[in-house]
Protein backbone atom coordinates (compact mmCIF):
# COMPACT_ATOMS: atom_id res chain seq x y z
CA UNK A 1 0.00 0.00 0.00
CA UNK A 2 1.45 3.30 -0.86
CA UNK A 3 0.11 6.47 0.74
CA UNK A 4 0.48 9.53 -0.92
CA UNK A 5 -0.34 13.21 0.95
CA UNK A 6 0.21 15.67 -1.81
CA UNK A 7 -1.74 18.29 -0.58
CA UNK A 8 -0.12 18.59 2.27
CA UNK A 9 3.74 18.67 0.20
CA UNK A 10 2.24 21.44 -2.08
CA UNK A 11 0.95 23.23 0.82
CA UNK A 12 4.81 23.49 2.80
CA UNK A 13 6.51 24.33 -0.52
CA UNK A 14 4.19 27.17 -0.83
CA UNK A 15 5.43 27.89 2.44
CA UNK A 16 8.96 27.78 1.64
CA UNK A 17 8.28 29.89 -1.26
CA UNK A 18 7.04 32.78 0.95
CA UNK A 19 10.05 32.30 3.17
CA UNK A 20 12.39 34.98 2.41
CA UNK A 21 14.66 34.06 4.83
CA UNK A 22 16.65 31.36 3.38
CA UNK A 23 16.87 32.26 -0.45
CA UNK A 24 19.41 31.84 -2.91
CA UNK A 25 18.06 33.23 -6.42
CA UNK A 26 16.56 36.41 -7.11
CA UNK A 27 14.72 36.57 -10.14
CA UNK A 28 13.70 40.08 -11.63
CA UNK A 29 11.19 40.96 -14.15
CA UNK A 30 9.13 43.72 -15.63
CA UNK A 31 12.46 45.43 -16.58
CA UNK A 32 13.54 44.95 -12.89
CA UNK A 33 10.68 46.86 -11.30
CA UNK A 34 9.71 43.65 -9.48
CA UNK A 35 11.52 40.92 -8.04
CA UNK A 36 10.70 37.09 -6.78
CA UNK A 37 12.82 34.67 -4.60
CA UNK A 38 13.51 31.04 -4.89
CA UNK A 39 15.67 28.47 -4.15
CA UNK A 40 17.80 26.62 -6.62
CA UNK A 41 17.52 23.73 -5.98
CA UNK A 42 13.59 23.56 -6.31
CA UNK A 43 14.45 25.69 -9.81
CA UNK A 44 16.71 23.24 -10.57
CA UNK A 45 15.27 20.24 -9.90
CA UNK A 46 11.74 21.41 -11.56
CA UNK A 47 12.94 22.98 -14.84
CA UNK A 48 15.23 22.01 -17.16
CA UNK A 49 15.67 25.57 -18.34
CA UNK A 50 16.61 27.23 -14.77
CA UNK A 51 18.86 24.04 -14.21
CA UNK A 52 20.91 25.25 -17.24
CA UNK A 53 20.78 28.88 -16.57
CA UNK A 54 21.44 28.79 -12.72
CA UNK A 55 24.67 26.64 -13.90
CA UNK A 56 25.96 29.68 -16.00
CA UNK A 57 25.65 32.31 -13.29
CA UNK A 58 27.97 33.15 -10.83
CA UNK A 59 26.70 34.20 -7.34
CA UNK A 60 27.31 37.65 -6.04
CA UNK A 61 28.78 38.51 -2.78
CA UNK A 62 25.71 38.01 -0.38
CA UNK A 63 26.18 33.84 -2.71
CA UNK A 64 22.58 34.87 -4.55
CA UNK A 65 22.32 34.24 -7.94
CA UNK A 66 20.35 37.06 -9.99
CA UNK A 67 18.10 35.54 -13.04
CA UNK A 68 16.89 38.88 -14.81
CA UNK A 69 13.26 38.28 -17.39
CA UNK A 70 12.46 41.75 -18.11
CA UNK A 71 10.23 40.92 -20.77
CA UNK A 72 8.04 38.69 -18.09
CA UNK A 73 5.23 40.17 -16.38
CA UNK A 74 5.40 40.03 -12.51
CA UNK A 75 2.18 38.36 -11.98
CA UNK A 76 2.62 35.45 -15.00
CA UNK A 77 5.49 35.32 -13.19
CA UNK A 78 4.20 34.55 -9.67
CA UNK A 79 1.90 31.91 -11.21
CA UNK A 80 4.87 30.22 -12.75
CA UNK A 81 6.69 29.63 -8.77
CA UNK A 82 3.30 28.89 -7.57
CA UNK A 83 3.11 26.02 -9.99
CA UNK A 84 7.16 25.33 -9.92
CA UNK A 85 6.62 24.97 -5.85
CA UNK A 86 3.03 23.66 -5.09
CA UNK A 87 2.10 22.24 -8.51
CA UNK A 88 -1.04 24.87 -8.06
CA UNK A 89 -2.18 26.88 -10.97
CA UNK A 90 -5.04 29.57 -10.60
CA UNK A 91 -6.82 30.34 -13.74
CA UNK A 92 -10.32 32.05 -12.08
CA UNK A 93 -11.17 35.41 -12.95
CA UNK A 94 -8.07 35.66 -15.74
CA UNK A 95 -8.63 37.08 -19.44
CA UNK A 96 -7.97 34.60 -22.23
CA UNK A 97 -4.88 36.24 -23.23
CA UNK A 98 -3.14 35.85 -19.84
CA UNK A 99 -3.85 32.12 -20.12
CA UNK A 100 -2.29 32.23 -23.85
CA UNK A 101 0.82 34.19 -22.75
CA UNK A 102 1.58 31.92 -19.63
CA UNK A 103 1.42 28.92 -22.02
CA UNK A 104 3.87 30.88 -24.08
CA UNK A 105 5.88 31.60 -20.71
CA UNK A 106 5.71 27.98 -19.43
CA UNK A 107 6.92 26.77 -22.65
CA UNK A 108 10.04 29.00 -22.29
CA UNK A 109 10.88 27.76 -18.91
CA UNK A 110 10.34 24.00 -20.01
CA UNK A 111 7.29 23.11 -18.42
CA UNK A 112 5.71 21.25 -20.38
CA UNK A 113 3.71 19.42 -17.90
CA UNK A 114 2.00 23.35 -17.49
CA UNK A 115 2.29 24.14 -21.44
CA UNK A 116 0.65 21.00 -22.34
CA UNK A 117 -2.45 21.94 -19.91
CA UNK A 118 -2.69 25.38 -21.18
CA UNK A 119 -2.46 24.22 -24.38
CA UNK A 120 -5.36 21.93 -24.35
CA UNK A 121 -7.53 24.10 -22.27
CA UNK A 122 -7.10 27.00 -24.83
CA UNK A 123 -8.29 24.35 -27.55
CA UNK A 124 -11.86 22.68 -25.99
CA UNK A 125 -12.73 25.83 -24.30
CA UNK A 126 -11.51 29.17 -25.65
CA UNK A 127 -11.38 28.25 -29.71
CA UNK A 128 -13.64 31.47 -30.28
CA UNK A 129 -10.63 33.94 -28.58
CA UNK A 130 -7.56 31.72 -31.07
CA UNK A 131 -9.84 32.87 -33.68
CA UNK A 132 -10.30 36.28 -32.54
CA UNK A 133 -6.80 36.61 -32.13
CA UNK A 134 -5.69 34.19 -35.29
CA UNK A 135 -2.90 36.65 -36.33
CA UNK A 136 -0.77 37.08 -33.12
CA UNK A 137 -1.60 33.08 -31.92
CA UNK A 138 -0.57 31.93 -35.01
CA UNK A 139 3.14 33.32 -35.45
CA UNK A 140 3.80 32.73 -32.08
CA UNK A 141 2.79 29.18 -31.70
CA UNK A 142 5.66 28.15 -34.71
CA UNK A 143 8.22 30.51 -32.74
CA UNK A 144 9.61 27.16 -30.58
CA UNK A 145 7.39 24.12 -32.57
CA UNK A 146 6.42 22.78 -29.36
CA UNK A 147 2.65 23.25 -29.76
CA UNK A 148 1.56 20.82 -32.13
CA UNK A 149 -2.05 20.28 -31.31
CA UNK A 150 -2.67 24.24 -31.68
CA UNK A 151 -0.45 24.28 -35.08
CA UNK A 152 -3.20 21.62 -36.30
CA UNK A 153 -5.74 23.71 -34.76
CA UNK A 154 -4.60 26.28 -36.36
CA UNK A 155 -3.80 25.13 -39.59
CA UNK A 156 -7.26 23.29 -40.09
CA UNK A 157 -8.95 27.11 -40.36
CA UNK A 158 -5.88 28.10 -42.62
CA UNK A 159 -6.38 25.73 -45.10
CA UNK A 160 -9.86 26.79 -45.29
CA UNK A 161 -9.07 30.34 -45.77
CA UNK A 162 -5.85 30.73 -46.90
CA UNK A 163 -5.96 34.59 -47.34
CA UNK A 164 -5.42 34.40 -43.86
CA UNK A 165 -2.05 33.91 -44.01
CA UNK A 166 -1.30 34.25 -47.93
CA UNK A 167 -2.75 37.34 -48.35
CA UNK A 168 -1.47 38.84 -44.89
CA UNK A 169 0.69 42.09 -45.17
CA UNK A 170 3.00 40.28 -42.81
CA UNK A 171 3.21 37.26 -44.98
CA UNK A 172 7.17 37.06 -45.68
CA UNK A 173 7.48 37.22 -42.10
CA UNK A 174 6.44 33.86 -41.98
CA UNK A 175 8.25 31.66 -40.09
CA UNK A 176 9.17 28.60 -42.28
CA UNK A 177 7.85 26.23 -40.21
CA UNK A 178 4.91 27.49 -40.01
CA UNK A 179 4.84 27.81 -44.19
CA UNK A 180 6.39 24.10 -44.23
CA UNK A 181 2.88 22.71 -42.42
CA UNK A 182 0.74 24.46 -44.75
CA UNK A 183 2.74 22.97 -48.09
CA UNK A 184 2.56 19.47 -45.81
CA UNK A 185 -1.41 19.67 -46.02
CA UNK A 186 -3.46 17.65 -49.00
CA UNK A 187 -6.46 20.19 -48.19
CA UNK A 188 -4.76 23.27 -49.43
CA UNK A 189 -7.43 25.04 -50.40
CA UNK A 190 -5.30 27.12 -53.27
CA UNK A 191 -4.56 26.08 -56.95
CA UNK A 192 -1.06 24.93 -56.78
CA UNK A 193 0.21 27.72 -59.36
CA UNK A 194 -0.84 30.02 -56.57
CA UNK A 195 1.44 28.05 -53.96
CA UNK A 196 4.41 28.43 -55.91
CA UNK A 197 4.14 31.67 -56.59
CA UNK A 198 3.61 32.85 -52.84
CA UNK A 199 6.67 30.51 -52.11
CA UNK A 200 8.68 32.16 -54.59
CA UNK A 201 7.76 35.68 -53.20
CA UNK A 202 8.72 34.32 -49.61
CA UNK A 203 11.81 33.26 -50.79
CA UNK A 204 12.48 35.72 -52.18
CA UNK A 205 11.95 38.26 -49.50
CA UNK A 206 14.38 36.43 -47.33
CA UNK A 207 17.13 37.45 -49.48
CA UNK A 208 16.48 41.42 -50.41
CA UNK A 209 19.90 41.25 -51.89
CA UNK A 210 18.87 39.40 -54.63
CA UNK A 211 18.20 41.81 -58.00
CA UNK A 212 14.56 43.07 -58.25
CA UNK A 213 14.22 42.20 -62.06
CA UNK A 214 15.00 37.86 -63.31
CA UNK A 215 17.00 38.48 -66.34
CA UNK A 216 20.12 40.02 -64.05
CA UNK A 217 20.27 36.96 -61.67
CA UNK A 218 23.52 35.08 -61.23
CA UNK A 219 24.00 31.14 -61.28
CA UNK A 220 24.79 31.99 -57.38
CA UNK A 221 21.50 33.93 -56.80
CA UNK A 222 19.63 30.74 -57.99
CA UNK A 223 21.43 28.97 -55.92
CA UNK A 224 21.00 31.31 -52.58
CA UNK A 225 16.96 31.30 -53.16
CA UNK A 226 17.41 26.83 -54.24
CA UNK A 227 19.24 27.32 -50.71
CA UNK A 228 16.42 29.03 -48.85
CA UNK A 229 13.56 26.97 -50.11
CA UNK A 230 15.34 23.30 -49.95
CA UNK A 231 12.41 22.78 -46.79
CA UNK A 232 9.67 24.00 -49.20
CA UNK A 233 10.31 22.74 -52.94
CA UNK A 234 9.92 19.04 -52.23
CA UNK A 235 6.14 19.83 -51.12
CA UNK A 236 4.66 21.64 -54.26
CA UNK A 237 2.66 19.05 -56.46
CA UNK A 238 4.55 20.34 -59.96
CA UNK A 239 2.56 17.09 -61.86
CA UNK A 240 -0.46 19.18 -60.78
CA UNK A 241 0.23 22.29 -62.54
CA UNK A 242 -1.12 22.81 -66.23
CA UNK A 243 1.59 23.14 -68.99
CA UNK A 244 0.78 27.06 -69.72
CA UNK A 245 1.45 27.10 -66.12
CA UNK A 246 4.94 25.48 -66.12
CA UNK A 247 5.69 27.27 -68.94
CA UNK A 248 5.36 30.97 -67.67
CA UNK A 249 6.01 30.24 -63.68
CA UNK A 250 8.07 27.14 -62.86
CA UNK A 251 10.32 27.61 -66.61
CA UNK A 252 11.87 30.78 -65.10
CA UNK A 253 13.21 29.25 -61.77
CA UNK A 254 13.57 25.96 -63.66
CA UNK A 255 17.61 26.44 -61.73
CA UNK A 256 16.32 26.17 -58.60
CA UNK A 257 15.12 22.94 -59.41
CA UNK A 258 16.66 19.67 -58.81
CA UNK A 259 18.15 18.70 -62.36
CA UNK A 260 16.24 15.20 -62.23
CA UNK A 261 12.31 16.69 -61.69
CA UNK A 262 12.76 19.20 -64.11
CA UNK A 263 13.55 16.49 -66.58
CA UNK A 264 10.63 14.76 -65.16
CA UNK A 265 8.81 17.61 -64.97
CA UNK A 266 9.21 18.18 -68.65
CA UNK A 267 9.07 14.65 -69.48
CA UNK A 268 5.59 14.80 -67.72
CA UNK A 269 4.04 17.31 -69.86
CA UNK A 270 5.15 15.71 -73.11
CA UNK A 271 4.30 12.63 -72.62
CA UNK A 272 2.20 11.88 -69.26
CA UNK A 273 1.87 7.90 -69.11
CA UNK A 274 5.18 7.17 -69.19
CA UNK A 275 6.90 6.81 -65.59
CA UNK A 276 9.49 8.87 -63.84
CA UNK A 277 12.16 8.86 -61.32
CA UNK A 278 10.70 11.61 -58.80
CA UNK A 279 7.99 11.02 -56.61
CA UNK A 280 4.44 12.38 -57.65
CA UNK A 281 2.60 13.94 -54.49
CA UNK A 282 -1.33 13.58 -54.95
CA UNK A 283 -2.94 16.82 -55.86
CA UNK A 284 -4.80 18.80 -53.38
CA UNK A 285 -8.22 17.92 -52.42
CA UNK A 286 -9.44 21.73 -53.25
CA UNK A 287 -13.48 22.03 -53.04
CA UNK A 288 -15.02 23.40 -55.56
CA UNK A 289 -18.31 24.77 -53.64
CA UNK A 290 -18.31 26.79 -50.21
CA UNK A 291 -20.26 26.16 -47.67
CA UNK A 292 -22.99 28.49 -46.00
CA UNK A 293 -22.96 30.77 -44.38
CA UNK A 294 -24.08 30.00 -40.51
CA UNK A 295 -27.94 30.83 -40.36
CA UNK A 296 -26.72 33.40 -37.87
CA UNK A 297 -24.32 35.10 -39.77
CA UNK A 298 -27.03 35.85 -42.29
CA UNK A 299 -29.43 37.58 -39.38
CA UNK A 300 -26.86 39.26 -37.94
CA UNK A 301 -25.05 42.47 -39.70
CA UNK A 302 -21.43 42.63 -39.86
CA UNK A 303 -21.46 45.74 -37.70
CA UNK A 304 -23.81 48.34 -35.95
CA UNK A 305 -21.75 51.27 -36.52
CA UNK A 306 -21.07 51.00 -40.30
CA UNK A 307 -23.08 49.75 -43.22
CA UNK A 308 -22.00 47.90 -46.42
CA UNK A 309 -21.76 51.06 -48.42
CA UNK A 310 -18.90 52.58 -45.82
CA UNK A 311 -17.85 49.06 -45.96
CA UNK A 312 -17.42 49.91 -49.89
CA UNK A 313 -16.41 53.24 -49.55
CA UNK A 314 -13.57 52.17 -47.30
CA UNK A 315 -12.34 49.58 -49.21
CA UNK A 316 -12.16 52.03 -52.33
CA UNK A 317 -9.83 54.26 -50.25
CA UNK A 318 -7.53 50.99 -49.09
CA UNK A 319 -7.07 50.75 -52.68
CA UNK A 320 -6.59 54.04 -53.68
CA UNK A 321 -9.51 53.94 -55.99
CA UNK A 322 -11.13 56.89 -57.42
CA UNK A 323 -14.08 55.29 -58.09
CA UNK A 324 -16.49 53.71 -54.82
CA UNK A 325 -16.78 50.27 -54.97
CA UNK A 326 -20.17 49.11 -54.92
CA UNK A 327 -21.65 47.43 -51.93
CA UNK A 328 -22.17 43.87 -53.73
CA UNK A 329 -18.33 44.14 -55.67
CA UNK A 330 -16.44 44.61 -52.01
CA UNK A 331 -13.05 42.86 -52.31
CA UNK A 332 -12.22 42.88 -48.56
CA UNK A 333 -14.07 40.88 -45.62
CA UNK A 334 -14.24 43.27 -42.87
CA UNK A 335 -13.51 40.99 -39.78
CA UNK A 336 -14.79 41.98 -36.31
CA UNK A 337 -11.80 41.91 -34.16
CA UNK A 338 -13.04 43.96 -30.99
CA UNK A 339 -16.49 45.61 -30.38
CA UNK A 340 -17.02 48.27 -27.09
CA UNK A 341 -20.16 46.90 -26.24
CA UNK A 342 -19.37 43.73 -26.31
CA UNK A 343 -15.73 43.98 -25.19
CA UNK A 344 -15.48 46.81 -23.03
CA UNK A 345 -14.46 50.39 -23.56
CA UNK A 346 -10.76 50.03 -21.76
CA UNK A 347 -7.94 51.60 -23.95
CA UNK A 348 -6.04 48.56 -21.93
CA UNK A 349 -8.64 45.90 -23.61
CA UNK A 350 -7.21 47.66 -27.09
CA UNK A 351 -4.24 46.84 -26.82
CA UNK A 352 -4.70 43.49 -25.47
CA UNK A 353 -7.21 42.32 -27.79
CA UNK A 354 -5.70 43.99 -31.10
CA UNK A 355 -2.11 43.25 -30.43
CA UNK A 356 -0.48 41.42 -33.68
CA UNK A 357 -3.58 42.25 -35.74
CA UNK A 358 -2.59 44.32 -39.05
CA UNK A 359 -4.66 45.66 -42.07
CA UNK A 360 -7.29 46.95 -39.22
CA UNK A 361 -9.59 49.49 -39.49
CA UNK A 362 -11.48 51.38 -36.78
CA UNK A 363 -14.68 53.47 -36.25
CA UNK A 364 -16.19 55.26 -33.48
CA UNK A 365 -19.37 56.59 -32.60
CA UNK A 366 -19.45 60.18 -31.04
CA UNK A 367 -21.26 60.68 -28.69
CA UNK A 368 -24.30 62.88 -28.67
CA UNK A 369 -23.92 63.10 -33.07
CA UNK A 370 -24.36 60.28 -34.40
CA UNK A 371 -20.71 61.28 -36.12
CA UNK A 372 -18.52 58.35 -37.39
CA UNK A 373 -14.85 58.64 -37.04
CA UNK A 374 -11.76 56.24 -38.10
CA UNK A 375 -8.97 55.29 -39.25
CA UNK A 376 -7.06 52.30 -41.17
CA UNK A 377 -4.21 51.00 -40.22
CA UNK A 378 -1.79 48.45 -42.41
CA UNK A 379 0.46 47.84 -40.15
CA UNK A 380 0.51 45.65 -37.08
CA UNK A 381 -0.67 46.75 -33.81
CA UNK A 382 2.30 46.51 -30.85
CA UNK A 383 1.76 46.08 -27.40
CA UNK A 384 4.95 45.15 -26.18
CA UNK A 385 6.93 48.50 -26.55
CA UNK A 386 8.11 49.68 -23.07
CA UNK A 387 7.88 53.13 -24.72
CA UNK A 388 5.40 54.58 -27.23
CA UNK A 389 6.57 53.99 -30.56
CA UNK A 390 6.18 55.60 -34.13
CA UNK A 391 5.16 53.55 -36.95
CA UNK A 392 5.71 54.62 -40.45
CA UNK A 393 3.77 53.90 -43.39
CA UNK A 394 2.05 55.74 -46.28
CA UNK A 395 -0.60 53.97 -46.44
CA UNK A 396 -2.66 54.74 -43.02
CA UNK A 397 -5.53 57.62 -43.21
CA UNK A 398 -8.63 58.74 -41.12
CA UNK A 399 -11.62 59.60 -42.12
CA UNK A 400 -15.31 60.59 -41.01
CA UNK A 401 -18.24 59.22 -42.63
CA UNK A 402 -21.08 60.28 -44.19
CA UNK A 403 -24.58 60.16 -42.25
CA UNK A 404 -27.10 61.97 -41.73
CA UNK A 405 -24.79 64.32 -39.79
CA UNK A 406 -22.46 65.30 -42.88
CA UNK A 407 -23.78 65.09 -46.97
CA UNK A 408 -20.00 63.83 -47.93
CA UNK A 409 -17.57 61.38 -46.41
CA UNK A 410 -14.13 63.13 -45.12
CA UNK A 411 -10.69 61.44 -46.13
CA UNK A 412 -7.22 62.53 -45.00
CA UNK A 413 -4.12 60.58 -45.60
CA UNK A 414 -1.32 60.45 -43.97
CA UNK A 415 1.57 63.47 -44.89
CA UNK A 416 4.32 62.71 -42.25
CA UNK A 417 4.83 59.04 -43.20
CA UNK A 418 7.33 58.79 -40.02
CA UNK A 419 4.24 59.88 -37.63
CA UNK A 420 1.55 57.49 -38.98
CA UNK A 421 -0.05 55.44 -36.72
CA UNK A 422 1.59 55.26 -32.62
CA UNK A 423 2.18 51.87 -30.80
CA UNK A 424 2.02 53.46 -26.98
CA UNK A 425 4.37 51.83 -24.76
CA UNK A 426 3.14 49.40 -21.97
CA UNK A 427 3.17 52.14 -19.25
CA UNK A 428 0.36 54.52 -21.11
CA UNK A 429 -1.81 51.48 -22.46
CA UNK A 430 -4.43 52.24 -19.58
CA UNK A 431 -5.03 55.52 -21.02
CA UNK A 432 -4.84 55.50 -24.79
CA UNK A 433 -6.35 53.19 -27.14
CA UNK A 434 -5.79 53.62 -31.00
CA UNK A 435 -3.36 56.14 -32.34
CA UNK A 436 -3.38 58.35 -35.78
CA UNK A 437 -0.82 60.59 -35.81
CA UNK A 438 -2.47 63.39 -33.76
CA UNK A 439 -5.41 63.26 -36.55
CA UNK A 440 -7.80 61.10 -34.48
CA UNK A 441 -7.05 58.95 -31.68
CA UNK A 442 -9.09 57.43 -28.48
CA UNK A 443 -7.85 57.78 -24.97
CA UNK A 444 -9.46 58.11 -21.50
CA UNK A 445 -7.83 59.04 -17.83
CA UNK A 446 -11.07 57.43 -16.40
CA UNK A 447 -10.42 54.02 -18.65
CA UNK A 448 -13.26 54.23 -20.31
CA UNK A 449 -13.99 55.83 -23.61
CA UNK A 450 -17.48 56.31 -23.51
CA UNK A 451 -17.52 57.85 -19.63
CA UNK A 452 -14.78 60.73 -20.58
CA UNK A 453 -14.35 63.53 -23.11
CA UNK A 454 -10.66 62.54 -23.44
CA UNK A 455 -10.71 61.57 -27.19
CA UNK A 456 -8.95 63.49 -29.81
CA UNK A 457 -9.30 64.49 -33.47
CA UNK A 458 -6.30 67.69 -33.66
CA UNK A 459 -7.53 70.23 -36.30
CA UNK A 460 -4.48 72.23 -35.62
CA UNK A 461 -1.54 69.35 -35.23
CA UNK A 462 -2.42 66.72 -37.10
CA UNK A 463 0.24 64.28 -39.52
CA UNK A 464 -2.67 64.15 -41.85
CA UNK A 465 -3.82 65.91 -44.80
CA UNK A 466 -6.82 67.36 -43.34
CA UNK A 467 -9.22 67.09 -40.69
CA UNK A 468 -12.24 65.12 -40.08
CA UNK A 469 -14.13 67.13 -37.99
CA UNK A 470 -15.30 70.34 -37.18
CA UNK A 471 -14.50 70.81 -33.91
CA UNK A 472 -10.97 70.00 -32.34
CA UNK A 473 -11.98 69.68 -28.43
CA UNK A 474 -12.32 66.11 -26.86
CA UNK A 475 -15.26 63.93 -27.15
CA UNK A 476 -16.27 60.51 -25.57
CA UNK A 477 -17.76 57.90 -27.60
CA UNK A 478 -21.23 55.55 -27.79
CA UNK A 479 -19.34 52.71 -29.10
CA UNK A 480 -16.23 51.88 -31.44
CA UNK A 481 -15.30 48.52 -33.27
CA UNK A 482 -12.48 47.32 -34.98
CA UNK A 483 -11.97 45.21 -38.00
CA UNK A 484 -9.24 43.39 -39.66
CA UNK A 485 -9.90 44.16 -43.44
CA UNK A 486 -8.82 40.74 -45.35
CA UNK A 487 -8.73 40.32 -49.16
CA UNK A 488 -10.91 38.29 -50.43
CA UNK A 489 -9.77 35.27 -52.35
Amino acid sequence: MTLKFFDKLSQNLIELLNDKDDHNVVVEVENKEKSFTAHSNVLKYRSSYFHQELENIQPNENNIKIITKPSISAKIFEVILKYIYGGIVNLKKVETRFIFDLMLIANEFELTELSNQLETILIEDKASWLKTHFSLVYRAIFVKENFKNLENFCNDIVVKYPNLIFDSSDFNSLPESSLVSLLKRDDLQMKEVEVWDYVIKWGIAQNPTLPTNLGDWTKGNFLTLKTTLQQCLPHIRYFHITNIEIYDKIRPFKKILDKQLWEDIHQHLAAPDRSIKSTILPARSVLVTELPPRANELNQPFSTIISEDHAAEISSWIDRKTNTYSATNIPYKFELILRGTRDGFAPQTFWNICHGHASTIVVAIVKGTDEIIGGYNPLTWDNYNDHDKWAETKDSFIFSLKNRIIQNSILSRVKDTKHAVLNIGKNDQKVYGPYFGFGFSLRSYRSNFNLSNDSQRDNYFNYYEKCITISPYGFSIDNYEVFQVIRKS
